[in-house]
């Protein structure tokens, strides 16, 4: 019988190889796989001590701390479950989430320590501070808790951004992230990765385990400002930089301006999200000549669906690549991207009536309409639900913003339906220009719509605002929301 593919292994084998490189990073604190795999067992310790086992949920509710790198161990080891949240939630937002996890234990940061109490007083919810955590963690015997741990059992659940409705825990399990992370059969030289996702993210564990599993460090950042993140290239001499569009645009800006960082250690420049417009992708590879610069689509649920390869950035301008090699995926009737896989998770935290509505028949569905071309590249075309019924006729939102986005003024852009009694529904622009010019008009963006699109996809009203509203992670638009204010 061969043993479970579970994440408890990856600090062991990796402290035991390379005890003292550099597992993880924050300003001036590295910690090595050694003092990451004590510090873990001796995390799991207190744990275990004050009656965190085998199954029970514990949440973190933080900003970025390097103290979170034992506390996962920990539970990982102890067979516990980790549930971080979005450490910018307010109190009334964290409460929901809270419940639904049913949490034996609360980790906060000191920021957060005041509004937790007030939880604990009114919920009973045991409530501890990271810090006093591992400072008591230092002197408890570095004894591994060697729980029995399943490959099957929960390792981890997320809770999705809640871009629509109320956030839902995605349940991982430790065979799927396991999965999710293998660096290949040969560890060859990889280099530091710098992390600019914030730490309640399946984006920043998911690379975390990636160099884990590599044996290299991964260097997380307390915010994806562009001075912090060339700061952090620089002084790891960091290979590797995954960030979302936004992110990368930042550090275009910071190149071209009076103190530039040093980027020319990276050899891949990722970056995701389901639609990255091409010029980016130009503009990086132009700064980043040494560097692979490449798409990858993914989800918490799914993760990493598909990669979109540097040769392909410009043979395939749009696309997010081809699906991974444990991923299987098609389309349904609908254009509804479906997927496939020992990725998947598990379903959502004590929610059948939503996990069985994310599956069809053992396919998971994405939410995202997907074009498919000859060679079998997904093009994100937009999302179910998002569509805009105008006049009989369905427009993809991504698809208008794509060509939207190339007016000289236009700095972002997002394109929604509003409702109209003679066309169901308007193809509506909400743009932000910047400062070089006048603000475009409607009939400029019709003109550089023609020919590019058909003319049911046009917008027919235009709204200029100062921003778009989008999520916090992964910059998501939050279409409904700007329905809203609009209105």
């Amino acid at each position: 019988m061969t043993d479970p593919l579970v994440i408890g292994d990856i600090f062991r084998n990796a402290a035991r190889a390379v005890p003292q490189r550099t597992a993880a990073a924050l300003g001036d604190r590295r910690l090595t796989f050694a003092e990451v795999d004590d510090l873990g067992n001796r995390t799991a310790r207190v744990l275990a001590d004050i009656g965190v086992g085998a199954g029970d949920r514990v949440a973190t509710w933080a900003a970025t701390t390097l103290d979170a790198v034992p506390i996962f161990a920990a539970l990982a080891k102890l067979g516990a479950v980790f549930v971080p949240l979005n450490g910018v939630w307010g109190a009334e937002e964290v409460t929901g989430p809270i419940r639904r996890c049913d949490p034996a234990l609360v980790l906060v940061d000191a920021a957060h320590a005041a509004a937790a109490a007030a939880l604990s007083d009114e919920g009973g919810i045991r409530v501890h501070q990271i810090d006093e955590l591992v400072a008591s963690a230092s002197s408890s015997p570095a004894v591994d808790p060697a729980a029995e741990v399943m490959e099957t059992d929960a390792h981890v659940v997320f809770f999705t951004s809640g871009s629509s409705g109320a956030p839902k825990g995605a349940v991982l399990s430790h065979r799927a992230n396991v999965l999710r992370s293998l660096p290949g059969a040969l560890l060859e030289p990889r280099g530091a990765m710098v992390c600019p996702y914030p730490l309640f993210h399946m984006g920043a564990w998911t690379i975390a385990l990636q160099q884990w599993q590599a044996r290299d460090a991964v260097v997380f950042v307390s915010s994806a400002s562009a001075e912090e993140i060339g700061a952090a290239v620089e002084r790891h001499h960091a290979t590797r930089l995954n960030a979302i569009p936004a992110v990368w645009r930042r550090l275009l800006d910071a190149l071209s301006g009076p103190e530039p960082p040093d980027l020319s250690t990276l050899r891949f420049a990722d970056t995701g999200t389901s639609a990255t417009p091409p010029e980016l992708l130009r503009a990086i590879s132009a700064a980043l000549p040494g560097a692979q610069v490449r798409v990858f689509y993914g989800s918490t649920e799914a993760g990493s669906v598909s990669v979109l390869e540097h040769a392909y950035t410009e043979r395939k301008p749009g696309s997010c690549g081809v699906p991974g090699p444990l991923v299987s995926a098609r389309t349904d009737t609908t254009g509804q991207l479906l997927v496939r896989g020992p990725l998947l998770f598990d379903g959502y935290l004590d929610d059948p009536v939503a996990t069985d509505a994310a599956f069809t028949d053992g396919w998971f569905a994405t939410g995202d309409l997907a074009d498919v071309d000859g060679d079998g590249f997904l093009t994100i075309v937009g999302r179910v639900g998002e569509v805009i019924r105008t006049g009989g006729e369905a427009v993809a939102p991504s698809e208008v913003e794509r060509v939207l986005g190339t007016h000289p003024h236009v700095v972002d852009v997002a394109v929604v339906g509003l409702p109209d009694e003679q066309w169901g529904e308007l193809v509506c622009a909400v743009v932000v220009a910047d400062d070089d010019g006048p603000p475009p008009v409607l009939g400029e963006l019709r003109e550089l719509c023609a020919g590019a699109l058909a003319s049911f996809k046009h917008p027919r009203r235009i709204y200029v605002v100062d921003r778009i509203p989008r999520t916090a992670a992964t910059g998501q638009i939050q279409r409904r929301l700007l329905v809203e204010q609009l209105a």
